[in-house]
């Protein structure tokens, strides 16, 4: 039988390696200007890690169970940056969208959207660790 409980420690790969391997696809366009594919794919990256993030920050409220002690404000820092990197995510999708629809090649709006981008990689990659720790720390073998 599958449990719901599941789902969520099945999704989250998703959101940590699209965004973060978008974000190295954004930092080597930074290098290699002439090759614009490199900022499609860090484009069409954010926007499916985007969503796959939404989804993964769904499924741990509604999917995963309680925690108390050191265990639950461990999860509630985890919540934290969770939620952090999903506003981030939303906000670097919808700037570089409008910009991309309007055509706005404004160099100050580009940075924003880039550091809004590379602070999303490092929130997710501080999400998964501490979700890491909670899995080995307090849950493996339950």
């Amino acid at each position: 039988m599958f449990s719901t409980s599941h789902l969520h420690p099945l999704l989250v790969h998703f959101p940590i390696a699209l965004v973060i391997i978008g974000f190295l696809a954004e930092l080597a366009f930074l290098f290699f200007k002439k090759e614009a594919s490199l900022n499609k794919m860090g484009y069409y990256l954010l926007i499916v890690g985007t969503l796959a993030a939404v989804v993964a920050w769904l499924s741990g409220n509604f999917f995963t169970s309680e925690m108390n002690g050191t265990a639950g404000k461990m999860r509630e820092t985890h919540e934290l940056f969770a939620t952090i990197t999903m506003g981030l995510l939303i906000a670097t999708s919808g700037l570089r969208t409008i910009m991309l629809v309007l055509k706005n090649v404004d160099p100050r709006l580009k940075a924003l959207a880039f550091v809004l981008y590379g602070l999303a990689a490092v929130t997710v990659s501080i999400t998964g660790y501490l979700g890491g720790s909670l899995v080995y720390n307090y849950m493996l073998g339950l």
